[in-house]
């Protein structure tokens, strides 16, 4: 093994300046935060409009730097699904100026009059929308992200420190150059996005240390960054860890809706939070849907690992352990189960599943009330994919993440969730007796 040939004050002064460099970065958004809060809804839309414009003119080198990123992921020997997260298109560019289209035409969240009243003294108490302060938003792989968390957060008043990963660093520095050329012509402080660009794992863990500059962390990514960040951020966290997503077939689904929304959920895009993971079927109508569906889900791929009585009715599936049950694939792998029935169901979900997203495909309204009422997930379908559980389908104009927490914000992660609030009070001349 290659020795470092640094001596320990070279190795002592290099961590020191990553210690003053990611304090500098955090002060510097803490600063440009101050005046965010204060910046007109005309302002944060006139640079979303402009960077529109500035995504538009610069496509060929985003899409270049990013053909960079995946050349090397190829060569790293990183999977199709994460490749696949990875990749920008022209027409994944076109969802991004989409998404931003949708956020402009939204409204500004912040200074909304929440509630009120006037009490009987004559105070007037108002609870009014304002902005959380300085967002670190730390995720792998996806930059389509980069912008959505921008746009997020300029429109909520929030400045944002962007920490990706390095397998998109080409993609994320050419896009977050676009985002920031037009802050400034916008009135908007340039400090309000920031990119840490070292790959040093360290600097994330100094900027979690930074609660006093920092006010909210969004970990987006594997389950192990996660847990991460969770051990050691001293600010809150805004996080799901897994999205072990389930589809359970009632013995009163329409049996071809069922697999068109169960090809969608799983093949799609199974590399996302939102793919199915396990399939869950009633006993009464296994034997009319499993072959079926095996039959559909193996052309496209899909290896099933499925319980006893699922490899009765289609013989060359693989056995499904517990562990599987619990696994998100982030793949094309799916865990198959016939169930006695809708608690069976709910119970199996509640215990197995991460509280992202649960869908139930059934003709029963009596069936659907209880499974929506007693699945604890952020996101409950009645007769739809899994996959809709996602900010721009759900109209927020985009989101900067999903949460399975249950304090401050659950599900997509818009602009309302990137907002707190604080009391306005007006008096005339009152004091306390």
């Amino acid at each position: 093994m290659k020795q470092s040939t640094m001596s320990n004050p070279e190795v002592t002064k290099i961590a020191a300046d990553l210690v003053a460099s990611c304090e500098d970065l955090a002060l510097r958004a803490k600063n440009a935060a101050r005046v965010l809060a204060t910046i007109s809804s005309a302002a944060k839309n006139q640079w979303l409009l402009r960077t529109i414009d500035r995504l538009n003119s610069a496509s060929e080198e985003i899409l270049e730097a990013n053909a960079h990123d995946v050349a090397a992921a190829e060569s790293e020997g990183l999977t199709a699904a994460q490749i696949d997260r990875l990749r920008l298109t022209p027409q994944r560019l076109e969802g991004i100026v989409s998404n931003l289209r949708e956020v402009a035409a939204l409204p500004d969240p912040v200074g909304q009059v929440l509630e009120g009243g006037v009490r009987p003294n004559g105070l007037q108490i108002v609870k009014v929308s304002v902005p959380l302060g300085v967002i670190l938003f730390i995720y792998e792989s996806r930059p389509n992200v980069t912008v959505d968390a921008a746009a997020l957060c300029i429109k909520s008043g929030n400045s944002v420190i962007l920490r990706g990963g390095k397998e998109a660093l080409h993609s994320n520095q050419a896009l977050c150059r676009v985002l920031r050329e037009s802050l400034e012509p916008c009135g908007l402080p340039v400090d309000a996005i920031q990119l840490v660009t070292t790959p040093d794992r360290a600097a994330v863990g100094h900027l979690l240390r930074l609660d006093t500059l920092i006010d909210l962390v969004i970990p987006r990514g594997g389950e192990s960054l996660i847990r991460r960040v969770v051990e050691e951020a001293r600010m809150p966290v805004l996080k799901h860890y897994q999205g072990n997503c389930h589809v359970y077939v009632d013995r009163a689904a329409d049996l071809d809706m069922a697999l068109r929304i169960l090809l969608n959920a799983k093949c799609q895009r199974p590399g996302v939070c939102n793919a199915v993971e396990s399939l869950l079927v009633h006993k009464d109508v296994a034997a009319a849907f499993l072959p079926t569906a095996a039959a559909a889900l193996r052309q496209q791929g899909v290896e099933l690992r499925g319980c006893s009585e699922t490899r009765r009715l289609v013989p060359d599936v693989r056995p499904a352990s517990d562990v599987d049950f619990a696994t998100e694939y982030l793949d094309l792998i799916l865990s198959i189960k016939v169930i006695e029935g809708l608690e069976e169901a709910i119970a199996h979900i509640n215990r197995y599943g991460s509280g992202h997203t649960d869908a139930i495909i059934t003709k029963e309204l009596d069936a659907a009330r209880r499974f929506t009422a007693a699945v604890d997930s952020a996101a409950v379908m009645v007769n739809a994919s899994t996959r809709f559980h996602d900010g721009f389908e759900f109209g927020l104009g985009a989101e900067i993440g999903i949460s399975t927490d249950k304090v401050h914000a659950r599900g997509p992660c818009g602009l309302r969730e990137l907002c707190s609030y604080k009391y306005v009070v007006f008096g005339n001349g009152h004091i306390r007796s």
